[in-house]
């Protein structure tokens, strides 16, 4: 019985640390991120490419303690690889992930000897892809674009929930215009992620999201792999399980090797819409392991950027964050970060 007391009260000390961003714990995980940053790596919210290439390259060999930018590359994923950039484009070129950022990742990934049609940049949707200029990164370096919804869903990859919640599905989804028993509660992965790709480079913005607190790693990857999400959307707390359980997936979570935040700009308001009115530029790549401590590192400077510009308050999500880390996904106590700024 006394054992069982001091099972249950670890487990209770471990909730309570992972619910508290602020907390410390000496035992506790860190987390590495290194940040690269160059005042003129923007002009007028437009990257500088050649900036940004030498900010990637700087901060790809500093997190992996590699002498060149091949060596760093090859540390993470192999020539053989299929190598997925995850990136969120449903904003647009100024305020989602940005091609030139995309670009400067792929030119790493080049010069480390992976060929071109190993490397897919991806979203949920094609045509997202298209209108945010990544067809200009398919037409210059030969690589694939690719929706993981045009991709098709995997009927034997799937999230299921302990507490099913009834989807209301829509064209698209696997079990749209099905009936029965069990129709509707599951998600269901692309086969994109499931069967082709095989290692995973997450390149999310800075940008608010105002249910998940943050566009970034977590929500960013979870939300474009997987159908019938709009029954999580509804609801901060539905969120807060449904990201972190479908990202741990095998199929997604096993697969990542790289978290990026491109932090050239960042977005405070206005969430999947392109709000440059609502930004600031920050010229920083943020590159780590670690999606969650990327992520709780991108909601201290949206809550600092609203601040100083004197907008509305918005309560963080900090569940989400907490449940990630739970399931060991990441660290999202920000005392357990170390941040190697680069000059």
């Amino acid at each position: 019985m006394f054992a069982l007391g001091v099972c249950l009260l670890s487990l209770f000390l471990l909730a309570a640390q992972a619910a508290d961003p602020f907390s410390s714990d000496s035992g506790a995980p860190r987390a590495f991120v290194t940040v690269a940053q160059d005042p003129e790596a923007t002009d007028a919210f437009r990257p500088n490419f050649e900036k940004v290439r030498l900010m990637a390259n700087r901060a790809i060999t500093n997190l992996t303690r590699k002498p060149t930018v091949p060596d760093a590359w090859r540390s993470l994923v192999a020539t053989q690889d299929i190598v997925g950039i995850k990136v969120f484009s449903a904003p647009g070129p100024n305020s989602g992930t940005r091609p030139a950022v995309v670009a400067a990742v792929i030119e790493g990934l080049l010069a480390a000897g992976l060929p071109p049609n190993h490397i897919i940049v991806w979203d949920r949707h094609i045509t997202d892809l298209r209108l945010a200029g990544f067809t200009d990164l398919s037409d210059r370096y030969g690589i694939r674009l690719a929706g993981a919804a045009q991709a098709g869903w995997d009927e034997k990859t799937f999230y299921n929930p302990d507490s099913p919640i009834l989807g209301n599905l829509v064209w698209g989804d696997l079990e749209f215009g099905k009936k029965g028993d069990g129709v509707g509660r599951k998600s269901f992965v692309s086969t994109l992620v499931s069967r082709e790709i095989t290692k995973i480079i997450n390149i999310t913005p800075l940008l608010n999201h105002n249910e998940a607190g943050v566009s970034g790693n977590l929500y960013s990857l979870a939300s474009g792999s997987a159908d019938n999400l709009i029954r999580f959307e509804s609801s901060p707390a539905t969120l807060a399980t449904a990201i972190p359980e479908i990202y741990s997936l095998p199929a997604l979570s096993d697969h990542v090797v790289l978290n990026i935040t491109d932090a050239l700009i960042c977005q405070y308001e206005g969430g999947e819409r392109g709000l440059l009115h609502y930004s600031a530029t920050l010229n920083q790549l943020r590159f780590s392991r670690d999606p969650v401590a990327l992520d709780v590192l991108s909601i201290q400077e949206l809550d600092r950027l609203r601040q100083n510009a004197h907008a509305p308050s918005v309560k963080p999500n900090f569940k989400l964050y907490s449940n990630a880390a739970l399931l060991q996904l990441g660290v999202n106590d920000l005392k357990r970060i170390q941040v190697e700024t680069l000059p």
